[in-house]
């Protein structure tokens, strides 16, 4: 009599629950890569490589950030000058630091109609929402908080009042210098003072 067929037994990682010849496919194969290096190191022999490539990473960067200083005689020892702190983004790229800047740009929509969108107030320590409600009131239009295009909330007033919104924020708003507040002129920016 022949014998029984046994069932087959299917790893499964332990981060995703994807068999790990699928992980890479999954969203999480960030989370993955530990479990699967650890699991099973021949299935991604590149993982392993690139694990490497990592922890050799760390110990240089270690050992340039340790400084090594003389112990010269003369009292003088050299110090290595202190590297600014920078931000790096995953791509390895530096972020940039935002400027203190108060944007205003009228966007004309259905012909006559315009909206006047003003960006960067909260660099300024003001509260978006306090001040969608003053301009508001004091232009007897509509103002809204809303997120622009690049994710950063910004307020939207309807009506064109882009020259006349200057005088009002930095008469509401002290802590906002005129200098600081520049007009988008046919894709250009120019200075409101």
């Amino acid at each position: 009599m022949a014998e029984k067929p046994q069932p087959v037994r299917v790893l499964y990682c332990g981060v995703c629950s994807l068999p790990p010849e699928f992980c890479e496919f999954g969203s999480d194969f960030e989370k993955c890569k530990p479990w699967l290096i650890q699991n099973v190191p021949d299935l991604y022999p590149n993982l392993i490589k690139e694990a490497n490539d990592k922890e050799a990473d760390k110990v240089a960067d270690k050992l340039q950030s340790t400084g090594i200083t003389s112990g010269a005689g003369d009292g003088a020892a050299s110090s290595a000058p202190k590297q600014e702190e920078v931000k790096r983004l995953p791509g390895g790229k530096i972020k940039k630091k935002e400027k203190q800047e108060v944007v205003i740009e009228k966007v004309v929509r259905n012909k006559r109609k315009c909206i006047t969108t003003v960006k960067g107030l909260e660099h300024f320590g003001v509260k978006l929402s306090d001040a969608s409600k003053k301009l508001g009131k004091k232009f007897a239009t509509g103002a809204s908080v809303v997120k622009g295009p690049t994710e950063k909330e910004q307020i939207d007033v309807q009506g064109d009042i882009a020259y006349d919104i200057v005088e009002f924020i930095t008469d509401t708003w002290p802590d906002v210098p005129e200098t600081a507040i520049f007009f988008i002129e046919d894709g250009r920016k120019v200075p409101a003072a």
